[in-house]
């Protein structure tokens, strides 16, 4: 027996250093010669509260800026953010949207791309459809709104006409007369040929609020779609990194799995090398090889949702039909937040572009109520007009004439349409505000759920750290135990399975705590790029 121990140890020891250089890495790094794998985090200083604005309705244009360019004004969707190490150039989506690949190769995945968090959300920011459609309607209605200050100037008008006229009346005149008098008198040219112009300058000089009420309204649009391209910035931002933890998460528990299935080899190898020393048996290579298939099929699990979630940030991106992508950036804590939870919740109601645009939806209602009313108060115009008429057919010249005048139109009674639609914009207006209050609501809401995900996620991160080092130990105590003979193999299976959970424990805590960090960022919106790690 004491020599079938020995020999035992002899086999456990050669498989040991064996499956020590065949096993592989705790950490597989698919980031090899990446220069961005080591990019440290920006810290950020600390938020000044008193720096933001404070809540309220935007204030009106000044007419001296009128003719500014909005899209010059629209924000910079990018968060001013400055990325070490761009993302490559062939990865920007193509620029024609109408693109529909016809045959396999134009689809099929050439290579991967290890991309950093950062250089993720840049490409985001510039392949993003839905961010592209916000801008396009930016533009339009930055085009509404230079169509309406138009009605700030007069109107001219040129207008032309070259007739040429056969009067049947004068011909059945001198029918007529010839009836009458005989061939031989004198009858009228049935046949004119004339050429005239006019020239005519309108200006509506009042128009009881309709004018200026319009203009308002079309600028208290494009305020709305500027804070709707802020908005989706945000929105996509916090995507593409919820999306990007994800293929982290799946990095981690493909990586958790291989080194299950090289423990759950090892265990095999030993479950063997007892059996062929004669102090094993058959059962404990039968569990062995079974918890070995298990672990392979956890492993095929596990590949299967790593393509997926990175074909589902692909997606986000737009990326071009045949790129495919990878996590770059280590699985770390992404920063802390460390203001209060009631300063969050004050600075994220100064900050959400949501709340903002119900005060903007607000003041176009009310707007577009003064134009409805301004249709039952008097319009008042002014005109002059000049024309010119040449006739061809006779020996007269030019003759030319002008007018000069004012016109008062008043529509007195509509059959109630006007206030009809005034009270439309009325309770448009109270949606607006209702829908204010509720974003609030929902905005405080997000604000306390991402802050308490945050403590918690941050707690469990310690805990995990102290559950995976035991884990390790009891993993190392019971080979020890089985290599000696005095522990079972279900003890070893038992410490493989408790160190893999504790592994992916840690995993998910420390991306649960990113993703609560990202969640409560974007709660708050509106952070730059040299506040955008954490609060300090």
């Amino acid at each position: 027996m004491g020599m079938g121990v020995l020999m035992a140890f002899s086999v456990l020891e050669s498989s040991a250093s064996l499956a020590s250089e065949t096993r592989p890495p705790d950490r597989p790094d698919i980031r090899e010669n990446d220069p961005d794998q080591d990019m440290p985090l920006v810290e950020l200083p600390e938020q000044n509260l008193s720096a933001r604005p404070e809540l309220k309705a935007p204030e009106r244009l000044d007419p001296a800026v009128r003719d500014i360019d909005w899209l010059s004004q629209a924000p910079d969707t990018r968060g001013n953010r400055v990325v070490e190490t761009p993302p490559p150039v062939y990865l920007e989506s193509n620029p024609n949207p109408l693109q529909f690949p016809t045959v396999p190769e134009e689809v099929r995945i050439e290579g991967n791309q290890p991309l950093t968090l950062e250089q993720v959300i840049e490409l985001a920011q510039r392949n993003n459809r839905d961010l592209q459609e916000s801008l396009l309607n930016l533009e339009r209605s930055g085009s509404a709104l230079r169509e309406a200050r138009a009605a700030l100037y007069p109107n001219l008008d040129v207008r032309s006409n070259f007739t040429r006229t056969d009067s049947a009346n004068i011909e059945l005149n001198n029918d007529r007369q010839r009836n009458l008098f005989g061939e031989n008198t004198p009858t009228q040219d049935t046949g004119t040929t004339a050429l005239d112009g006019t020239v005519e300058l309108t200006y509506d000089v009042f128009t009881s609020g309709l004018r200026p009420a319009q203009i308002k309204a079309a600028e208290g649009q494009v305020r709305f779609d500027q804070l709707e391209v802020e908005r989706l910035s945000e929105q996509i931002r916090f995507d593409v990194t919820d999306a990007y933890y994800d293929v982290q998460q799946a990095d981690e528990d493909v990586r958790i799995a291989r080194a299950a299935v090289g423990r759950f080899e090892q265990n095999l190898k030993d479950a063997e090398a007892l059996e062929r020393a004669g102090v094993g048996t058959k059962f404990d290579v039968l569990q062995a090889r079974v918890d070995l298939a298990n672990a392979k099929q956890d492993l095929t699990q596990g590949l299967s949702q790593q393509r997926v979630t990175r074909r589902d940030l692909a997606r986000l991106l737009s990326l071009p039909q045949w790129a495919d992508i990878s996590a770059a950036d280590p699985v770390e804590p992404a920063g802390q937040w460390s203001l209060s939870l009631e300063e969050t919740i004050v600075l994220a109601f100064k900050n959400r572009a949501e709340l903002e645009q119900e005060l903007v939806q607000r003041d176009i209602g009310d707007q577009q109520r003064r134009a409805a009313l301004a249709a039952l108060g008097p319009q008042l115009n002014l005109f002059a007009n000049y024309n010119v008429l040449e006739v061809l057919d006779d020996d007269l010249g030019v003759a030319d004439g002008y007018s000069l005048g004012a016109r008062l139109q008043w529509n007195v009674y509509d059959g109630g349409a006007s206030k009809a639609r005034a009270a439309q914009q009325e309770t448009n207006i109270e949606i607006a505000e209702t829908r204010f209050a509720n974003q609030r609501n929902q905005v405080r809401f997000q604000v306390e759920q991402s802050y308490f995900d945050l403590q918690f996620n941050r707690a469990n991160i310690q805990t995990a750290k102290v559950a995976l080092d035991e884990a390790k130990e009891r993993l190392r105590l019971a080979r020890l135990r089985f290599q000696a003979g005095v522990g079972t193999q279900t003890e070893v299976i038992d410490a493989v399975s408790a160190l893999t959970q504790a592994e992916g424990n840690l995993t998910r805590a420390t991306l649960n705590y990113n993703r609560a960090l990202a969640s409560i960022k974007r709660a708050v919106s509106n952070i730059r790029s040299d506040r955008r790690s954490s609060v300090l």
